[in-house]
């Protein structure tokens, strides 16, 4: 069996720039994304990792200028999104493609109602009479959790967490192949965010959509999600299953990320932060972008930049400590 058959998004070597008067930021520096049907992928990292900017860039909405997209590939289920023209572009975000934003507060308009946003979501992309789309929108809204009588309600009349769900309806309104997710729990409150996340878990399934969750939060990603990629310096520098990144953790950033969740089983233990910052994008090092915050770092990993190592079929590091047969990494609950 062709095991290219069940991939919808397919990147290679994406490169994004932003170029202004101070200098040229180097958001993206060549990734590679391979996500199957059906399948969730964590991206992770801390602000400024270039999670964000990845995102915009699968449904081209990085700002011209300054934003430019260098090099890459971007194939959706086997289109390349990249050479599509504005009009194409048009047709394919919110139908086969969509997004959550992470603040569903700036996210909806609040001079429509929601019923209006939803069925225009779907007038755009599928030939409906603005009735059948309608009626489409309030069983899109009931399919979240909201009575689809408020489909005659603004913005303004929704908490916080019904907001997130219309947005996720307006996502979700045209059955779309790949659903990215940008931080949508950010602006929620811990119950909510965990009956937003089982509504996102349900959907997903029930209309086999692909999903890319963009977050810092591990226990999100562990609860969503079947692989991930953890994102520095515009750079991914370890990505695999569920079971290769958490429990056999290789990078020595991600093993900073587990380090410093805290202890629930001592909660008088100290927090281990990871020290130092995020480079400046304009000024990254010549070689690991993560080596002056590293612990494990040689001579060598300030002047060379490490290429992509695979451990097994699925499990990939960039690190030039890995260069040693015997080289490990710490952690306390690693296997």
């Amino acid at each position: 069996m062709d095991m290219s058959l069940d991939i919808i998004l397919n990147v290679k070597n994406l490169v994004v720039h932003y170029e202004t008067e101070s200098g040229t930021v180097e958001a993206v520096g060549g990734i590679d994304i391979a996500l199957k049907k059906k399948h969730a992928l964590g991206l992770v990292g801390e602000t400024g990792a270039g999670k964000t900017t990845t995102a915009r860039a699968l449904l081209r909405l990085i700002p011209d200028p300054p934003g430019v997209v260098k090099s890459g590939v971007i194939e959706l289920d086997g289109d390349d999104i990249l050479k599509k023209s504005v009009r194409e572009l048009e047709t394919i975000r919110g139908k086969d493609i969509s997004m959550i934003f992470q603040d569903p507060m700036t996210a909806l308009n609040p001079v429509f109602t929601v019923g209006e946003q939803i069925a225009e979501s779907i007038r755009l992309h599928e030939s409906v009479s603005n009735k059948e789309a309608y009626e489409r929108a309030k069983k899109m809204l009931e399919l979240v959790g909201i009575p689809g009588f408020r489909a005659v309600e603004y913005p303004h009349q929704f908490s916080g967490g019904m907001k997130q769900r219309v947005v996720i309806a307006i996502a979700l309104a045209c059955h779309t192949k790949l659903l990215i997710a940008d931080e949508p729990t950010t602006a929620l409150d811990v119950t909510i965010q965990a009956q937003v996340l089982e509504l996102m878990k349900r959907l997903k399934n029930e209309y086999e959509t692909a999903m890319i969750m963009i977050t810092h939060d591990l226990g999100i990603v562990a609860d969503m999600c079947d692989e991930v990629a953890v994102m520095y310096a515009g750079r991914i520098i370890e990505k695999g299953t569920l079971e290769d990144v958490f429990n056999h953790t290789r990078h020595p950033y991600t093993e900073g990320l587990f380090n410093s969740l805290p202890n629930i089983e001592d909660r008088k233990a100290k927090l281990k932060p990871i020290p130092g910052l995020m480079p400046d994008p304009t000024a990254l090092p010549e070689g690991c972008a993560f080596s002056p915050r590293c612990p494990y770092a040689k001579e060598l990993c300030g002047k060379k930049r490490p290429q992509p190592r695979w451990i097994s079929d699925t499990h990939m590091v960039e690190c030039l400590r890995y260069e040693e047969p015997v080289f490990r990494i710490v952690r306390e609950d690693i296997n």
